[in-house]
């Protein structure tokens, strides 16, 4: 079975005068066959570094009262 990167994701900021260059990293990665390179303006609006969207999810019904005879802090 041969292992292939199925999408790769860099974050690159510039600025002023400064010139694209791409990640060495990124290059070693890329090889023989067909590629879709797309660049484009990153989203700004979710900057935040955690999300806990996951966690709020995680919970099951369950779970429910699995913490309460836990003592307040």
């Amino acid at each position: 079975m041969k292992a292939q990167l199925a999408r790769m994701t860099f974050n690159i900021e510039l600025q002023s005068g400064e010139k694209l260059t791409l990640p060495a990293e990124m290059i070693a990665s890329v090889g023989e066959g067909r590629w879709t390179i797309t660049v484009q303006p990153a989203d700004d609006s979710d900057q935040s570094i955690r999300n806990h969207n996951s966690f709020l999810g995680s919970y099951s019904p369950d779970d429910e009262g699995l913490y309460d005879d836990c003592h307040p802090r």
